[in-house]
């Protein structure tokens, strides 16, 4: 354990964490048994299903061009958790390895990566407007806010960077 936690990066913790997340709750599976066994009126329904926001699917069907833009946009969601736990100081100021700032770095590049995803991802649509750009991105912060936490935890006791 010791080792492992020796040549953690927060990047690359925050980033594994994120590309399991889209993996397990993105899925064809996971998504189609949260909608069949959930009550979105409920908030664990609801929070069951927000989970599952950036879906991947191989099979479907829905157009070809839905299915791209539903992948690319639990691609661009691990991605630019990567860019912006780079790119956030939180980490970088922190005195120390383990500190509230890398919790709260990490929690935020997912609310911005779960944004900027959808606001992307919308340009890829057959007739995009600046209000469903609003709309998606909203929902990409809001998955970002409530799962957010997850990437915050598992960046805490990373180092900042590769050096």
């Amino acid at each position: 354990m010791a080792l492992t936690n020796r040549y953690k990066t927060a990047p690359g913790a925050g980033t594994v964490a994120a590309l399991i997340l889209v993996l397990v709750f993105g899925s064809p599976w996971y998504s189609d048994w949260v909608t069949d066994n959930t009550n979105p009126e409920t908030a664990g329904g609801w929070w069951l299903r927000l989970l599952a926001w950036p879906h991947w699917r191989f099979d479907s069907d829905d157009s070809l061009r839905s299915i791209i833009i539903g992948d690319l946009k639990a691609i661009l969601v691990v991605v630019l958790t990567l860019l912006f736990l780079y790119l956030l100081p939180g980490s970088q100021l922190a005195r120390a390895r383990g500190t509230i700032s890398q919790f709260f770095a990490g929690w935020a590049a997912y609310i911005f990566a779960g944004g900027f995803a959808a606001l992307l991802t919308t340009l890829f649509l057959a007739n995009p407007s600046l209000l469903g750009a609003f709309r998606t991105a909203g929902e990409g912060a809001t998955y970002g806010l409530f799962v957010g936490w997850i990437i915050g935890l598992a960046t805490l006791g990373g180092r900042r960077g590769t050096h």
